[in-house]
């Protein structure tokens, strides 16, 4: 191979590279029952799609138009091969997407009951193929040079996942958009302490911190906004964002704090909501936007999201999100 041919194969990494998402942790399929207000003990009907958080926030990204890795596996079953097919689909780069010969893809029923906040069941094996992954099974490069590199606070939680995970977060040592999305889910730990050892230890390496107040209770013990922020900000992170539900959001870093409000829309669906900022987050870190513009397209990102049933299946492009903001921003006038 010619120097020229070799130098424009590095440019291409280069640049792909500095639109490049990498997101690590659980992935499921997930059922949805149609009915809302239906609990679980009703007769139910369900649509079938690709779930968990990270695996959510890879396919936003994707959709947005950027580089998504995403780091998971799946068992060896009909209903990994449904997933990876899935996340092809969206474009997102499955390569790092295997397959675990001993283990069951999890399975996740969600109940619209209520639809604000949607209960969920989550059937996974104690050691899910998820749990599994060794970190030297991924590039060192890939970890090191990724433009935002998005750790799911599930995967600290079990197996070797969670070593992989720590020792990942500690190769970026707080380099820039290292994202700790708290994610947390109370069964997947033994205890809420245990997983507030694991959000803090992770904390530590991160540069972006994003959770509701339940989640950042769980990790340093308070729950007013700015309390948190100013915690986060002590410690280290460059931008703390906090989501409020009903109330917002509101981002910190340490120049600036800004509340963006909620925009109103016919709910559906809360589940996928959190997801869909989290892709555009990752969407505007990537394009060095300011966190008001972050923060109000992230937020219109998940208001989009919430008027769906599903999540990764209602992620949005970016033309199909402008224009939300656009009809938004006329009914508002």
């Amino acid at each position: 191979m010619s120097l020229n041919s070799e130098n424009q194969k590095l440019g291409h990494k280069l640049a792909l590279m500095k639109n490049t998402v990498v997101t690590v942790g659980r992935v499921s399929v997930d059922l949805y029952g149609l009915e809302a207000g239906a609990s679980f003990a009703s007769e139910q009907t369900f649509s079938k799609s690709v779930g968990g958080s990270p695996s959510n926030v890879a396919v936003a990204a994707a959709k947005l138009g950027n580089h998504a890795v995403l780091l998971t596996k799946v068992g060896s079953d009909a209903l990994g091969q449904y997933i990876v097919n899935k996340l092809n689909s969206w474009n997102v780069d499955t390569k790092y997407v295997t397959s675990e010969p001993n283990g069951l893809t999890p399975v996740v029923l969600a109940a619209l009951d209520p639809p604000e906040d949607p209960k969920l069941i989550f059937h996974r094996q104690p050691n899910a193929p998820d749990t599994t992954m060794v970190a030297n099974s991924v590039p060192t490069a890939l970890i090191d040079d990724c433009a935002v590199f998005w750790m799911s606070g599930c995967a600290l939680s079990h197996g070797e996942t969670a070593k992989s995970s720590m020792q990942w977060l500690q190769q970026r040592s707080r380099k820039q958009h290292t994202v700790i999305d708290l994610d947390y889910r109370p069964s997947f730990w033994a205890s809420k302490d245990d997983a507030g050892v694991a959000a803090r230890a992770a904390i530590a390496h991160c540069s972006v911190v994003v959770g509701n107040k339940t989640e950042c209770e769980m990790a340093i013990g308070l729950t007013d906004p700015d309390q948190i922020a100013d915690k986060f900000l002590a410690d280290g992170v460059t931008l703390a964002i906090v989501k409020l539900g009903a109330q917002g959001v509101m981002l910190a870093s340490r120049k600036e704090r800004i509340h963006i409000a909620p925009l109103k829309i016919k709910l559906v669906c809360g589940l996928g909501s959190g997801d869909a900022f989290g892709g555009a987050l990752t969407h505007g870190l990537i394009n060095n936007w300011s966190i008001r513009e972050i923060g109000e397209f992230a937020n219109a990102a998940g208001a989009f999201v919430a008027t769906k049933l599903t999540c990764a299946d209602a992620m949005p492009t970016e033309q199909i999100l402008r224009s939300f903001i656009s009809d938004q921003a006329q009914t508002i006038n």
